[in-house]
């Protein structure tokens, strides 16, 4: 742990057990926030640690409900990983995250952070072939900003590029805004860093990035407020 002052909440990670999810918790706890996930396998969930478990499906909205109450800060992790069924893009990409944003803003979170993906805005890319899983992700953002986008709520999208292990805070970051990166690649444990520092960043609130990582030796120099600066200045 390092800064305890750095956010005041309880925050709801949803996909929590996840490659990614699995690093937005780690992230939480090293800045010593409490978490709380939402997880289908209490098993799988207990594992994270030091965290409240509800366990429950983001397909049922008493399950969510339940998750969302008492937090003040949401971030989906969410992925589908079947093109049919409950674990499809249209269950999880778009009507899971889409639960998660309507019960989150009755529950009165204040921000919500979500992980999308690079290219979502692009109907032609290859990875809509995958029960257009890109088309689907953008409707929940376009939800997700019509909702939080408000006075008194706030939200932070980030679509990173091919998702791959690794340790954060090692790589300079290439940031952008308008969908403008085509390929790259991006650790996971990054992408849960910017979301999680979203959360008590200002110049975070309300905007979308794409990220990817700059180059395998080239080592961050700047923290992830200072990016975040830069892209809002």
């Amino acid at each position: 742990m390092t800064d305890t002052a750095k956010y005041k909440g309880k925050v709801l990670v949803a996909g929590a057990t996840g490659k990614t999810g699995r690093w937005v918790v780690s992230r939480l706890q090293h800045y010593g926030i409490p978490v709380r996930v939402l997880a289908r396998s209490l098993e799988k969930a207990k594992a994270l640690g030091d965290v409240d478990v509800v366990e429950g499906k983001i397909q049922n909205d008493d399950d969510v409900a339940k998750a969302v109450e008492g937090c003040t800060g949401v971030i989906s992790a969410l992925g589908s990983s079947e093109v049919f069924g409950e674990a499809s893009p249209g269950e999880v990409d778009r009507d899971g995250v889409i639960r998660l944003v309507d019960k989150a803003a009755l529950a009165g979170v204040k921000h919500f952070g979500l992980v999308s993906s690079m290219a979502v805005t692009r109907w032609y890319h290859p990875l809509n072939l995958f029960a257009g899983v890109l088309s689907k992700k953008f409707q929940a953002e376009e939800h997700l900003r019509d909702v939080f986008g408000k006075e008194g709520r706030s939200y932070t999208v980030v679509r990173p590029g091919g998702l791959r292990d690794g340790e954060p805070l090692m790589h300079d970051l290439h940031v952008e805004q308008g969908d403008k990166l085509w390929s790259g690649w991006m650790n996971r444990s990054d992408v849960a860093e910017m979301l999680v520092v979203s959360l008590w960043t200002e110049k975070a609130r309300n905007k979308t990035f794409e990220v990817i990582m700059e180059g395998e030796d080239e080592h961050r120099q700047d923290s992830l407020e200072k990016y975040y600066d830069r892209l809002a200045s």
